[in-house]
């Protein structure tokens, strides 16, 4: 059975409404890799459910979508998720005090069951210390309007 989105079977965005998600910051990463060779996985959407813990990482290739491969990435953050809910592609993602990291390009599930890798694009490749992310701030993945 092919993946909905990606047969072409869904010519519109399924998700009329949806409650942000919200994740509290762990640990604040360091780094970057210009070869770390991510396969995003073809499902636009994960369910995250409260307790789980993931990884965010930022890249700046804007081909960056699902079922396409990653190279260039910063490591920004583990977020414990405090408020479930689903995340989708193209949702906006900012700190909790109102700054933008960027939009929502895919999945990655080289370390599961342990956590997902979330990628998310932005025009700045900057890790989670050169941000200044602190220990217990909180990530928002919204919908974008």
């Amino acid at each position: 059975m092919k993946e909905p989105y990606s047969a072409g079977m869904l010519k519109f965005d399924p998700y009329a409404k949806k409650q942000p998600v919200i994740g509290k910051v762990v640990a604040v990463l360091r780094g970057r890799l210009d070869n770390r060779n991510l396969s995003l996985i073809e499902p636009r959407s994960r369910a995250l459910k409260i307790g789980e813990i993931h990884e965010i990482l930022m890249t700046d290739e804007e081909e960056a979508a699902p079922g396409k491969t990653v190279n260039r990435v910063a490591y920004v953050a583990f977020v414990e998720i405090v408020q479930a809910g689903v995340i989708v592609s193209n949702d906006v993602v900012k700190v909790s005090d109102g700054r933008q990291l960027g939009k929502l390009v895919g999945f990655d599930e080289t370390h599961m069951p342990n956590h997902q890798n979330i990628v998310i694009y932005s025009d700045q490749l900057v890790s989670g210390e050169e941000l200044g992310l602190e220990i217990g701030e909180m990530i928002i993945f919204e919908k974008e309007v």
